[in-house]
């Protein structure tokens, strides 16, 4: 297995980031995933970052070296970071759960699988053709879908926000997890996550013609800067996450991944419990806390092991 990959993170306007992002991967699997801790609700970032490191956790348990069922994966996966973010918030009697979406792509056997709840989005791409793009879980989605499908479509309430979302990781509600794959990768194939400070401010037009223009090392910080630019001082976070199907040599190495050398019990991981050297500064996160909710991630996913086994 061989894919490039490049990824950024941007605080914009925001008071600190509470977006998270990262990948892991064995010999023959890779996870890719991305989460927005949402706004309005408590430690946005502690939500996002809780999600990828339940995935990651899950993943590095299961896929020995690949998943045997990369759609149920996701599916349970997702659903599992969902009840410890209930889990870190009974346990510490909060009176509002954290909460945040979440996108995730499993590269496998030559298919691309993904999952996301929210309107964290998962873009596919072949040649200069956008082959796939995840639909949000808000409300004007909806709208378009029940649309399109000819269905009949509610009234509008001038009073309603129809961008607001109706499903989340953390909500009182079992959440909405829509699940998509196998797609079968063709070399050079381009997949990207982004949450929505990315796409609510650059259009999808504009974001197939820079990943099919330009290399992912290049597309992906222009367009980042590109939101920034047009969400002015108020910017939400951007964060985005490229990879580049069996993508062409040579590329730096801090881009390139080969996986073929690695033995069936290697795991690497860029989705980490401590904070990025760069968003330090700008961040209330504490680390301890986290860590210690990790490896209460970590010991609960273990017993869990034990008592199938």
């Amino acid at each position: 297995m061989r894919f490039n990959v490049y990824q950024v993170s941007r605080k914009g306007g925001r008071p600190k980031n509470e977006d998270r992002m990262g990948y892991c991967y064995t010999r023959s699997s890779g996870l890719f995933a991305l989460a927005d801790g949402m706004g309005g609700h408590p430690e946005g970032e502690v939500a996002s970052q809780l999600a990828l490191q339940t995935l990651s956790a899950l993943f590095q348990r299961d896929a020995k070296p690949t998943l045997k069922d990369p759609l149920r994966f996701l599916q349970e996966a997702v659903l599992a970071g969902h009840q410890q973010l209930l889990r870190y918030a009974t346990d510490r009697g909060l009176m509002d759960t954290p909460r945040t979406t979440i996108v995730a792509c499993v590269l496998q056997d030559d298919a691309a699988y993904w999952a996301h709840c929210g309107d964290s989005r998962l873009y596919l791409l072949r040649s200069d053709k956008l082959v796939a793009r995840t639909r949000d879980h808000s409300y004007t989605e909806l709208h378009g879908a029940l649309a399109q499908s000819g269905q009949p479509v509610p009234p509008d309430n001038p009073r309603f926000n129809r961008n607001v979302l109706f499903t989340c990781l953390g909500s009182p509600g079992k959440p909405v997890i829509d699940t998509a794959g196998p797609l079968q990768l063709q070399p050079g194939d381009r997949v990207m996550l982004c949450s929505d400070g990315l796409w609510g401010s650059v259009s999808d037009a504009v974001i197939t013609q820079a990943l099919a223009e330009q290399p992912i090392a290049n597309a992906v910080p222009e367009l980042a800067e590109q939101a920034l630019r047009n969400g002015g001082a108020r910017s939400d976070n951007v964060t985005v996450l490229a990879v580049e199907w069996e993508g062409p040599e040579p590329v730096p190495a801090s881009q390139a991944v080969h996986t073929r050398s690695l033995g069936d019990e290697v795991f690497a991981s860029t989705i980490q419990a401590s904070l990025s050297a760069a968003d330090a500064p700008n961040e209330d996160l504490d680390d301890a806390e986290i860590e210690r909710s990790i490896r209460e991630i970590n010991e609960a996913i273990k017993r869990s092991s034990q008592k199938k086994t």
